[in-house]
């Protein structure tokens, strides 16, 4: 049977607005309230398929990693919602070098106002 969401685009606009907040103010504990129990989250790295993790804890720490770093500059580019799906489209910037910068998007589900899946692209 398939599962039908009832999340709205706007409901799932304020999430990422909200999870995006945490990394523009490398401030992790706004991930708090924001990842299921069943949370999956796909990283892009390492080579050749990435890391999958797998519930809150190990989703929570591996964000919220990358939120706390003061090195590195997350910066969205657009955000788009359908129902309980985005897509978020963002550069990270670790220094000041053209070659110190990946483009990426993360293509996340929602479900009763929490993230239940993450999954990272980057440029290669």
């Amino acid at each position: 049977m398939t599962e039908i969401s009832q999340t709205t685009d706007e409901t799932t606009m304020t999430i990422m607005q909200r999870f995006n907040d945490a990394f523009l103010t490398h401030d992790p504990g706004l991930l708090d309230g924001l990842i299921a129990e069943d949370c999956v989250l796909e990283n892009s790295g390492p080579p050749p398929n990435g890391s999958r993790h797998v519930g809150r804890q190990e989703c929570l720490a591996f964000w919220s990693g990358i939120a706390a770093s003061r090195e590195s500059t997350f910066e969205p580019e657009e955000i788009w919602t359908a129902g309980d799906r985005a897509v978020i489209r963002w550069t990270l910037r670790w220094g000041p070098g053209p070659e110190d910068r990946v483009r990426g998007v993360n293509v996340m589900r929602v479900r009763d106002g929490l993230i239940v899946e993450g999954l990272g692209y980057v440029k290669g």
